[in-house]
């Protein structure tokens, strides 16, 4: 299946705002600067359809896309090293959380690692929290293109033993937007976890 449809409908500051949980949400999540934005331009063949910076933090807002008219992307603020106000990070915490405690239709988690580090402690930290939420979880390591094969291949093995011991059974899905690696296997993982 193949997405030929993807428009953006919300930014939601608080949960009055969130549209009507009637599609099945595939949520992304990730350290700021980990590459969503990209992923999701990627996937859905928009070049714009969420904003792309150099600028950790830009993602300030939960964005929702309208997919295919039948799903529903949901792009949280990222964490991590953006340079904000602890205030402002405090409401981004209390924005996602209200997001996952709102009973949504969440069918698949989708949390970005940047391939070319260690696990950090804020992803170890979400990892185990959806774990214990028994959330759908797949894990995607970006900016794939960045390593050669070797380093590769290397930091898959760590990642991987990182977040088995964390007690995810997540696979690792490397991913590109720059090449394209991995979109159609990470688009069959999101049609398949929302029923289609």
């Amino acid at each position: 299946m193949r997405i030929t449809e993807a428009v953006f409908e919300i930014s939601a500051a608080a949960p009055r705002q969130f549209p009507e949980p009637d599609l099945p949400e595939i949520v992304f999540v990730g350290r700021s600067n980990v590459g969503k934005s990209s992923l999701l331009n990627s996937l859905t063949g928009k070049r714009a359809l969420a904003k792309v910076s150099t600028t950790p933090g830009k993602t300030q807002l939960i964005n929702f896309f309208r997919v295919n008219g039948c799903l529903r992307f949901v792009d949280l603020p990222g964490y991590g090293y953006a340079k904000v106000s602890a205030t402002q990070r405090e409401a981004w915490s209390r924005l996602i959380a209200n997001y996952f405690n709102a009973d949504r239709p969440i069918a698949l988690v989708l949390q970005l690692l940047d391939s070319r580090l260690p696990l950090q402690e804020s992803d170890a930290d979400n990892i185990a929290w959806f774990v214990d939420a028994q959330a759908p979880l797949q894990i995607v390591l970006t900016k794939i293109d960045k390593l050669g094969q070797k380093d590769r291949a290397h930091q898959q093995r760590e990642l991987l033993g990182a977040v088995q011991a964390l007690g995810s059974g997540s696979t690792l899905l490397p991913f590109s937007a720059l090449k394209g690696t991995g979109k159609e296997e990470l688009l069959k993982t999101i049609f398949v976890a929302a029923g289609m």
